[in-house]
């Protein structure tokens, strides 16, 4: 690999934990779990978690084991590329460019009002009136009336804290992926202490009557492109269920790939990045299912804020000073979110360019000091700043979901393929239960993508076909494929990172 497109090797299996449990750890815990608890499962949203992390861990089994076969950037897509071909390839990275840009648009501006929502808590708690974005820079142009399918003007220009955020996170990441690693770690522990706070101070303040109904809704709660087809139906025809709540909790883990982009950037990738995805998504299933409990027993399933599940709960106990401190984490823990993001999709863009699918001296680029993809960065920052300043959050955050799922599809299909086109490569780490757990992974990502409403194929459809047309236009007439390459890889990746390694 030329010495200006090769990253920095400096992260350890503790630095990708921390990167995994940062890009997870954000909206689904702090905003989620009042939503699918309220509407959708009741106290059973426990159970949701289980049935949504083990669906995740075939999907994280399946990346562990293709992160220590190809430790190089580019996840998903470099997968696809080594088992599927270039154009299966270029899809699934044309794929994760949206999974990642839109998740990062939507992040920061959920983190902007959560912002704003701190200045109103301090606002209230210490008498200070001044403390308030002003209206005409505090939310996009427009919102998206889901009831009528129009938009609406909101009375305000420009989403101004959300540029800001994206912005900053911009300026980190180009810096160092040493620096983003250490920043992202110092969010995380901060963010893990208020969740930890949030199960033990919470717990003292259970009531176990509130547990009951257990399951107000079912344990069912599945659908076909949005219409329910076994379980209760709510309002509009929407599934209601513990399995309902599953579906929408499946993307509170979200984030877990985000660590198999930066195996290049691990000093020992074959074992340090499985570690990651597995370690991480552990983690944050034992927290998910403690805060759960907690929450629904501290007060009835019914009575639970939706914007601010958590912070509400300890204000309707007598306890609201509790609110700033889960504010602070809940903005903590939603910057970090946004930072691994942003920090994962130059990473896909690089490996595109790599392969000549994207122009390498513009994608390519690593800077000479920092050893980042400065050029791509930028880039990233200003799309995901014009997005969420522009678009509303509701348009957003439905484009992230389609994806990510397309791209757990991918990989669980492209192990089962790999045993067979190359049983005997070196897997330092193996997936157990092939073929069940890919065929497991597979089955559950295809429910949860037929689960979505069928505008959101429509709009993957669309964003596939402008993929298509760049790819014809530019990405095959500059591709570096050659069939010799896929016939003897893995040979030349371990040979080289091998070579960076020792």
């Amino acid at each position: 690999m030329e010495g200006e497109h090769r990253l920095r090797r400096v992260l350890g299996p503790v630095a990708l934990t921390s990167l995994g449990i940062g890009c997870i750890i954000g909206t689904g815990i702090f905003v989620l779990t009042g939503i699918a608890a309220h509407d959708k499962a009741g106290p059973a949203l426990s159970l949701s978690f289980v049935v949504a992390g083990v669906a995740c861990i075939f999907a994280a089994l399946c990346y562990a084991e293709f992160a220590s076969m190809v430790p190089v950037a580019g996840s998903a897509f470099t997968y696809a590329y080594a088992t599927l071909g270039e154009l299966t390839a270029w899809i699934i990275g044309w794929d994760l460019v949206l999974e990642y840009t839109v998740a990062s648009a939507s992040v920061a501006h959920g983190w902007s009002k959560y912002f704003q929502e701190f200045l109103g808590t301090l606002s209230r708690y210490f008498n200070i009136a001044a403390l308030k974005v002003p209206a005409v820079i505090s939310d996009t142009p427009f919102d998206f009336n889901p009831r009528t399918g129009t938009f609406v003007a909101t009375g305000s220009y420009v989403d101004l804290p959300a540029i800001i955020i994206a912005v900053v996170i911009t300026m980190i990441l180009v810096k160092g992926i040493r620096e983003s690693a250490s920043v992202n770690a110092a969010m995380v522990i901060l963010k893990v202490s208020v969740v930890l706070f949030v199960i033990v101070a919470g717990a003292f303040y259970v009531d176990p009557r509130n547990w009951h109904p257990f399951a107000p809704y079912g344990y069912l709660g599945i659908s076909i492109f949005g219409k329910t087809v076994a379980g209760q139906t709510g309002p509009g025809g929407v599934p209601l269920g513990m399995l309902a709540g599953a579906a929408i909790m499946f993307f509170a883990y979200i984030g877990f790939d985000s660590v198999s982009t930066h195996a290049e950037e691990a000093r020992n990738p074959q074992r340090d990045v499985p570690i990651g995805i597995v370690a991480s998504l552990l983690i944050c299933t034992v927290l998910y299912i403690g805060v759960t409990i907690v929450l629904t027993g501290m007060v009835p399933y019914n009575k639970l804020d939706i914007n601010a599940p958590v912070s509400n709960a300890f204000a309707q106990v007598g306890l609201p000073w509790a609110q700033l401190i889960i504010a602070v984490g809940a903005i903590v823990g939603i910057t970090s979110v946004l930072l691994v993001l942003m920090l994962s999709q130059p990473r896909v863009l690089l490996a595109m360019a790599r392969d000549g699918l994207l122009p390498r001296n513009f994608f390519g680029a690593v800077h000479e000091r920092f050893r980042t993809p400065w050029k791509s960065t930028i880039l990233t920052g200003s799309v995901v700043a014009a997005g969420a300043a522009l678009i509303p959050l509701r348009v957003l955050a439905e484009l992230v979901n389609i994806g990510t799922l397309l791209a757990f599809v991918i990989v669980c299909v492209a192990v089962l393929i790999m045993r067979k086109t190359h049983p005997d490569a070196k897997r330092p780490f193996r997936c157990p239960l092939v073929p069940l757990v890919p065929l497991l992974g597979t089955g559950f990502c295809l429910l949860l993508m037929f689960s979505l409403p069928a505008h959101n194929w429509m709009r993957l459809g669309i964003w596939l076909v402008i993929g298509l047309v760049i790819y014809w236009s530019y990405g095959r007439r500059h591709s570096l494929l050659r069939q010799k390459h896929l016939e003897e890889w893995p040979v030349p990746v371990e040979s080289e990172v091998d070579s960076e390694t020792r």
